[in-house]
């Protein structure tokens, strides 16, 4: 794809509306530096100097997508605590759309912490109560999404697996999205079985395939084209969730998409890599946006492996800019 299709594609993103939906966390980042090991114990000390907070998990997706389109929203589950309250407030102060979240009194709001020393992660820190909504919370958030449905474009299921995407919820909204002819991808988990139905696009990563397929992994060949598990476990998901597409990343390798009965390659674009944290979520929100902007899903895969590139070349929760991603298209023409 050349920088200039790719411009065309974007162009229409600006009036595009996203709605995200699933697990919402909050990610913070101690940076620091260590000197000496603990005479306590066998481990290094860490000498703090500084933290930073990003949005995490279906948050991050909506993130990925706020340089891009005129509307992201969030509709998720967290808690009236710190780090509720704290993930709200970057949120707000992002531009994102909040007001479908569900606050509980009772719910612990995800956060995961890690500790960064020397730009290598020392140690990660859940705090994290796994629990569903209950019956009345799922009812809410259906009714509510029901009520703006029409206004978005596309709708994405985002599932760490920490239990707010609810089947009953899943298939609800997803039967909605597809009534009026949105765009509906998911990034799942495959400990959390959901029948993906009316769905457009999935997008699994290699283990996470191999999972949901019931297929032992295996190591990757060489090429993943003549990747023979890998190619069984394409059109194994493909007859088990009734898809349009499947897009399965594969880390240093790119990704795969599975459109009908082709698949197609797309090597990485990784020239360095410092933090793989999030690079998911980046790809299924730029996948997602180019399909909303008449992308075909070769295109729109080209996209999220560029936009994925980037953001781990960076440390932290990162996202992709609009000119980063243009930038990295061009560098590509160029090399």
């Amino acid at each position: 794809m050349t920088p200039a299709r790719l411009e065309r594609i974007l162009g229409q993103a600006s009036s595009k509306r996203v709605l995200v939906i699933g697990d919402l966390m909050l990610d913070e980042f101690v940076w620091g530096k260590v000197g000496r090991i603990s005479p306590e114990a066998p481990v290094p000390v860490v000498e703090v100097t500084g933290e930073s907070f990003y949005p995490g998990g279906a948050a991050n997706v909506a993130r990925n997508l706020r340089d891009f389109v005129q509307s992201a929203a969030v509709v998720g589950l967290i808690g009236e605590d710190r780090g509720g309250r704290q993930l709200r407030q970057l949120l707000d102060d992002g531009g994102i759309d909040t007001a479908q979240i569900i606050e509980d009194p009772s719910y612990q709001t995800i956060v995961k912490t890690r500790i960064i020393a020397r730009q290598q992660q020392v140690v990660r820190v859940d705090r994290e109560q796994i629990r569903p909504p209950s019956s009345d919370q799922v009812q809410r958030v259906v009714g509510a999404i029901g009520e703006v449905l029409s206004d978005f474009d596309a709708v994405i299921f985002e599932d760490y697996g920490k239990g707010f995407l609810d089947a009953a919820l899943v298939q609800e909204v997803s039967r909605a999205a597809a009534e009026r002819g949105k765009v509906v991808t998911a990034d799942p988990n495959p400990r959390h079985p959901i029948a993906w139905r009316n769905i457009t696009a999935v997008k699994p990563n290699r283990s996470e395939a191999f999972l949901a397929a019931g297929i032992p992994l295996e190591d990757p060949a060489d090429d993943p084209v003549a990747d023979a598990a890998l190619l069984k476990v394409g059109a194994t998901l493909r007859e088990k969730w009734d898809s349009k597409y499947l897009l399965i990343t594969l880390g240093e390798q790119g990704m795969m998409l599975f459109d009908g009965g082709e698949s197609h390659h797309i090597p990485t674009k990784a020239r360095q890599v410092f933090d793989v944290s999030g690079a998911g979520d980046t790809a299924i929100a730029l996948f997602t946006l180019a399909l909303c902007c008449e992308a075909s899903a070769l295109e729109a895969a080209e996209i999220a492996n560029h936009a994925s590139a980037v953001v781990v070349g960076k440390l932290g929760t990162a996202t992709v800019s609009r000119d980063e991603l243009i930038d990295s298209f061009r560098e590509d023409g160029s090399s």
